[in-house]
Parts: structure tokens; C-alpha cells; sequence
């Protein structure tokens, strides 16, 4: 099985012209709010509405900004065609069928791994059987000429298995780390190796969109939502090079980085105790205390996301857990100096002016029996769908466009799904962050038969627009 993207920017041109436009009527609107604050006649969120909106300016015109980085022929051929890359592949308890995939996806690349390294991370034997998997994929790869390696360790987490390899592997030049459920597009190594051809560039994020999308609601939901975050604030942040936190099904590392700092993300703990989770983000810090960290748009994998509320929650539990504990790391590691350092408190301002603007619009003032402004609901909605667009940007072979409008106009339920349900679940998060243990996948939590669906043509194909 295999996928293959192609960009066309006549879409993004004339979305970017409805987001303009968007933001232009928006900017009046708050031009004049601010002018009556000043002068004491405007409302009592006049002031926070501006912030918010001088914030989502910024953050426009930076995720407009980022361009696929293309190397040049000469450079590919001489450089980075020569570079080692491995592809640590950890396992727990994942679908065989997902798992296979995601090993022939590696073989079918335009630019293959040197070496694609699976660490068994413990799983559970009786519920999953991998022995076939693992005849079949060596014999594969020879025939490939990919070097493969299958080992198998006790279940020590995901850190510890990539660790296996960043340990066993000093010829390493470049690491591209993959989930073991990750679908990777034909070209995604070959777009992901292209941003190093500037020595700078210290790690290089890729695209994830949902393999399952058309599942159910939900799965509908968190591709909408998911895409878009990565094309709006993680663009925004690759602009200047200052992305934060890369995406597990999909990334890519200088070797010096996991492995110069090696002991440090085995053994990371907070409050007294070992963290486990949010790898990729401590990895983006390593890059980033090193050099530009950015995004590749070009480079794109499909990755199963949770088909029931119960996983996604507890995945986003775990994920803003992580966040908040790695917020502490960069206010304490990155200088003051960086773009990124004033980037990130921009973030968390936005998040607690928003968080303000929620409780008291939508808890005080009714419960003062103040009414709330229509135009309050038409501006969210109008930001959301602006960032909504961004979605469009991706055209799926496997997603008929029918589908895929039914997903964008799932953009109201999207915002208030963000607005309402992972604000609270953010907060849990934050308030529980020194709970550290994983809290998924103690068995296979999502399988292949309901995820990409099966073709005649088994190359279906990611057509990004």
C-alpha cells in the first residue's frame, strides 16, 4: 500500500483572500471598540477582545508565511541522499494489520530508510502476534535493500525503546520518528530530509492527518480539528522556526540531538516522578535549544485517532498534561532572547485570556442576568471557519470531496468542541500533571478494519491541494 501527494496553490490563494477579508471586517469591528474604551464608553471585554485579536493577526500572516522547503537537485543528489537515516518503529500492543502497514509504507518510499529499527516495547503476547509480521517484513526489506532489525524488550515505554535504538545506532545521520500505527505518504522522508539542507534546522515536523476519518463523528471531529491546529499555530511557529512541539506519527531529528542527549529523556522527571509521556515535545525542545525547529507542509502520514470519547479523552488528558510540563521546561531552558520563548507566553496569555472571556460570558454574565452579545458567537464562528479553510488545503484519493465537506462543516461543533470540552480537559490536565503514566493502549485500542478503507487500487493516493 502506498500514497503520493501533490500541492496546487491556487487554493490556498484564494483562501487566503477569504481569511483577509474575514480578518479586515473583524479589525474594523475592534478598532472602534478599542477607540470607545479609551475613551471609557466601550465594553467591559473591549480590551481582552483586542488582545485576542491582535494575536490571531500575528498568528495569520506567520502560518501564511510557511512554504514547503524544496532542496535543490544538486544538494539532494550530493547531500542528503548520502545521509544515514534510521527509523526507530516502537511497538505496544498495536493492530498487526496497522503495524504492517505502517513497515510497508517504509519500504515503498521514494527515498528509503537505511535502517528501520522495531523495538517490541513488551507487548502483550496474548493479545497481539507479530511472528509473521516479522518473517514476512525482513524478507521485504532485503529485497527492498532497507537494513531491518526486530528486537523485543520488556515494556519500559516508547522513550525507552527509541532509546534502543538511538543507543545502537552511531552511524545514524538523521532519525525519523514514526508511530507504529503511521501510514506514511510515498514522499514523506524525501519532503522531511529537504529543510535539513540548512545546517540550522535541528528537527523537522510532518503533517498528520486521521487514517480513519470517516469512522464516525468523532474521528470527523479530531482530523478537522487536528489538521487545522497544524496549519495554524504549528505553521505560524515553522515560519520563524520556532515549532514546539512535533507530532509522533511523523518527524525527523539530527542524530546528535536524541542521542547527545540521551540520559536526560530516559529519565525525565517532574514533581518526583518519572514522565513518560510527551516524547516528541522533549525531543523539539532538544532541537530547539540547538537551532530551528520547523515544519514540513509537503511531508504527510495517516495515523489512526481514537474512535470512542473515552480514548480521546484520555488522550488529550495525557497530551496537556505533557504540555503543561513542558511549558515549565521552556520557560526555564529557552532564552528570553528567542522568538520562540515570547511565542509560547503569547500562547498561554491567549489561553487564560480566552479562558476569562468563557466563564465570563457564558457563567457570570448569565448568572447576572446579562444578556450576550450576538456578534460575540458570529466572531468565534468566523474565526473558526477562516482557520477551517486551512483544512482544504488536503485532498485525499481516499476521502471522496463530499466526505471531506462534511467534515468542514463540522467547524461549528469543532469550535465548540475546543471551546467548551478540551478547554475543561486542558485545565484537568494542568491541575493533575503529576500523574505521569501513559493511561493508554493497555490493549489495542483502535484496528485496521476500521480504518483506511480498502480499494481496488490498493496505491490510494493523499492529493494535498
Amino acid at each position: 500500500m502506498s500514497v503520493t501527494v501533490t500541492r496546487r496553490r491556487s487554493t490556498a490563494i484564494v483562501l487566503g483572500i477569504v481569511a483577509l477579508l474575514i480578518i479586515a471586517a473583524w479589525a474594523g469591528h475592534h478598532a472602534v471598540e478599542t477607540l470607545r474604551a479609551l475613551d471609557g464608553d466601550g465594553t467591559q471585554f473591549g480590551l481582552l477582545f483586542t488582545i485576542g485579536f491582535a494575536f490571531i493577526v500575528l498568528q495569520t500572516i506567520l502560518y501564511f508565511l510557511e512554504r514547503p522547503v524544496a532542496a535543490w537537485p544538486w544538494h539532494e543528489k550530493l547531500v542528503l541522499d548520502k545521509l544515514h537515516v534510521t527509523v526507530p518503529v516502537p511497538v505496544y500492543n498495536e493492530d498487526p494489520e496497522l503495524l504492517r502497514r505502517c513497515l510497508w509504507s517504509l519500504l515503498e518510499q521514494e527515498r528509503r530508510p537505511n535502517l528501520v529499527y522495531v523495538v517490541d516495547d513488551g507487548s502483550d503476547l496474548a493479545k497481539v502476534d507479530y511472528g509473521q509480521i516479522y518473517r514476512e517484513f525482513g524478507r521485504a526489506a532485503r529485497l527492498a535493500g532497507v537494513e531491518a532489525r526486530w528486537v523485543r524488550t520488556a515494556n519500559q515505554g516508547k522513550r525507552h525503546a527509541q532509546g534502543v535504538v538511538f543507543a545502537d545506532t552511531s552511524d545514524t545521520d538523521i532519525y525519523v520518528t514514526v508511530d507504529s500505527d503511521a501510514l506514511l505518504d510515498r514522499r514523506a522522508i524525501r519532503e522531511l530530509l529537504r529543510p535539513f539542507r540548512s545546517e540550522k534546522v535541528q528537527s523537522v515536523a510532518g503533517i498528520v492527518v486521521a487514517s480513519n476519518v470517516d469512522k464516525n463523528w468523532l474521528t470527523r471531529l479530531t482530523d478537522l480539528w487536528f489538521v487545522t491546529a497544524q496549519l495554524v499555530t504549528r505553521s505560524g511557529l515553522s515560519a520563524v522556526g520556532s515549532v514546539l512541539v512535533n507530532s509522533g506519527p511523523l518527524a525527523a531529528y539530527r542524530a546528535a540531538v536524541c542521542r547527545d542527549n540521551l540520559d536526560g529523556y530516559l529519565n525525565e522527571s517532574f514533581m518526583g516522578r518519572r514522565v513518560s509521556f510527551s516524547d516528541d515535545s522533549m525531543l523539539t525542545l532538544y532541537a530547539k535549544m540547538r537551532g530551528r525547529t520547523v515544519q514540513q507542509p509537503s511531508a504527510v502520514v495517516l495515523s489512526a485517532m481514537p474512535e470512542t470519547v473515552s480514548h480521546h479523552a484520555r488522550q488529550y488528558v495525557r497530551w496537556m498534561r505533557g504540555s503543561f510540563i513542558r511549558s515549565c521546561w521552556r520557560a526555564r531552558y529557552l532564552p528570553m532572547t528567542e522568538v520562540a520563548f515570547w511565542l509560547h507566553a503569547l500562547t498561554w496569555v491567549q489561553m487564560l485570556v480566552s479562558s476569562m472571556l468563557v466563564i465570563a460570558l457564558f457563567v457570570v454574565a448569565p448568572l447576572a442576568g446579562v444578556g450576550l452579545a450576538p456578534w460575540m458567537l458570529v466572531v468565534t464562528a468566523a474565526i473558526g471557519l477562516m482557520q477551517a479553510f486551512r483544512y482544504m488545503t488536503y485532498r485525499r484519493s481516499d476521502v471522496s470531496l463530499g466526505s471531506q465537506l462534511l467534515t468542514l462543516a463540522m467547524f461549528p461543533l469543532a469550535v465548540m468542541w475546543a471551546f467548551f470540552f478540551l478547554r475543561g480537559i486542558r485545565w484537568y490536565g494542568i491541575l493533575t500533571c503529576w500523574k505521569t503514566g501513559w493511561g493508554t493502549r493497555q490493549t489495542v485500542e483502535v484496528r485496521a478494519e476500521t480504518t483506511v478503507a480498502e480499494a481496488e487500487d490498493p496505491q490510494r493516493a493523499l492529493v494535498a491541494a
